[in-house]
Formats: structure tokens, sequence, C-alpha cells
């Protein structure tokens, strides 16, 4: 199996760039859908013991 990759350093780099980058996204990412998933969890809480009601307004 052949495995090919960059000779100059600056591509090498470049590419190391753009991953650090991608990294960094998905972190943040992932600590975003946490925090919504801890609100989440709050508001069902809330409605499950009664504390907060939904109101449906219909109009029929």
């Amino acid at each position: 199996m052949t495995i090919r990759f960059p000779l100059s350093i600056e591509e090498q780099q470049a590419i190391t760039t753009v991953l650090a980058s991608m990294d960094k996204e998905i972190e943040s990412l992932e600590s975003k859908k946490t925090k919504y998933e801890q609100i989440k969890q709050g508001m069902m809480q809330q409605l499950l013991t009664g504390k907060i009601r939904l109101i449906s307004q219909l109009n029929v």
C-alpha cells in the first residue's frame, strides 16, 4: 500500500492549521450541545413536576 503525504513543510502546516481549526469548532459545538441538553433536561423536569404548564391556543 502506498501512502502519500505533502512534501513541503508549508503545505503540511496549512493542513495542520485547518485540522486544528476543525477540532476547535467540533469542541465548541459539543459544548453547545451539552449546554442545550442540560437546558432541555431542566425544562422537562419543570414540566413533569407541574411547575410550568404549556397552554395551547388552538383556533378552532
